[in-house]
């Protein structure tokens, strides 16, 4: 299915070159300009990354390039082009990489680079979005924003970004401004945009009225905001920054649910439990036979029975060689409960 950018945006005004098909700039070239390290060379088990297809692992690689590339698009003040980044979103989409694609974002470790946070949040969000049947315009729409929401946070000095401290009410407020600059950013696009902007905007609101820039709350806050917002901060849980340890991705899922319940809409709290599961993936579990491994995929039919990679075995002995086990087919092996990463020596 070809999805052209007309189609997108809501006019009849076609771009040239505007077919979605390939991770490439119009004229083929790489729009980058650098050839940034690639994902599995920073796999800690290099492994893992034997069980994706080319197709997810170049995928992933393409969104990398797109997302250093629009870092410092901002950093220099020059204009984005949103076509590299539909080109890749509409290959993913329609090629039916969402969830294997989500699956080998998150089996990389996690950094504090902001273009790595970027691309699970718009893996994940595409997840969620499928989940909820978005069509192919609306998972386009939704990948796109989430992918250049936080373009602002590009223009925030490192030193507040990276502080370990508590910020000050006037650091506070920087960080808090972030969406506006953000809006701004992307508004340069030209009216053809201004729901991308208008929805990067939104995504730091929240349901229950407790969000910012404008303290909005309920339907005034457009849904594919929240399902962003949900998912940028669940992704933030589950990464160190400067000020706090990670959280175990279960407590983040957790918290979501109960310390943060009310925070978004009811329908997109649902499909997140769905699509993310309580036990996510690459999180550490302890089976009943004291095994422990790592969630390498999620059945939102049977949330509590993942399919799950051996690590240990029941006497704490790390296995010469990992074993994928199906929890839905080993009706004797259930999890009982979750493992910091930091306690498995």
């Amino acid at each position: 299915m070809t999805v052209r950018f007309s189609d997108i945006l809501g006019n009849e005004n076609k771009d040239p070159g505007d077919t979605l098909s390939s991770g490439k700039t119009p004229d083929g070239s790489n729009a980058a300009g650098t050839s940034p390290p690639g994902a599995d060379e920073v796999l800690s088990d290099p492994g893992r990354a034997d069980r994706y297809g080319e197709a997810v692992k170049s995928a992933y690689q393409a969104l990398l390039e797109r997302a250093l590339e629009v870092r410092e698009m901002v950093r220099k003040n020059r204009d984005i082009s949103p076509s590299p980044i539909l080109s890749i979103l509409h290959d993913i989409v329609n090629r039916g990489l969402i969830g294997e694609l989500y699956e080998y974002a998150m089996s990389i470790p996690p950094d504090r680079d902001l273009p790595s946070h970027i691309i699970c949040v718009t893996i994940a969000s595409l997840k969620v979005g499928e989940g909820m049947g978005y069509n192919i315009k609306e998972l386009l729409r939704l990948g796109l924003t989430a992918f250049l929401e936080n373009v602002g946070m590009y223009r925030i000095p490192v030193h507040i970004l990276m502080k370990k401290g508590k910020l000050t009410p006037d650091e506070l407020a920087v960080i808090r401004n972030h969406p506006r600059v953000s809006a701004e950013i992307l508004g340069r696009m030209g009216n053809a945009f201004q729901w991308l902007a208008e929805t990067a905007l939104h995504t730091h609101e929240r349901w229950d009225g407790s969000g910012y820039p404008r303290g909005l709350s309920g339907d005034q806050i457009p849904e594919a905001a929240s399902i962003i917002g949900l998912i940028d901060m669940y992704m933030a849980m589950i990464r160190d920054r400067p000020y706090r340890e990670k959280f175990i991705q279960t407590d983040a899922v957790k918290s979501i649910v109960g310390i943060e319940k009310g925070k978004f809409p009811p329908r997109v709290v649902k499909e997140f439990l769905n699509q993310i599961s309580l036990f996510p993936v690459n999180t550490y579990v302890r089976l009943n036979n004291a095994s422990i491994g790592r969630v390498l995929s999620t059945d939102k039919n049977q949330p509590m029975r993942p399919t799950v990679e051996l690590l240990y075995d029941g006497r704490g002995e790390k296995l010469p060689k990992p074993v994928v086990i199906d929890l839905a087919a080993s009706p004797l092996l259930h999890i009982v409960g979750t493992v910091d990463e930091k306690d498995m020596g």
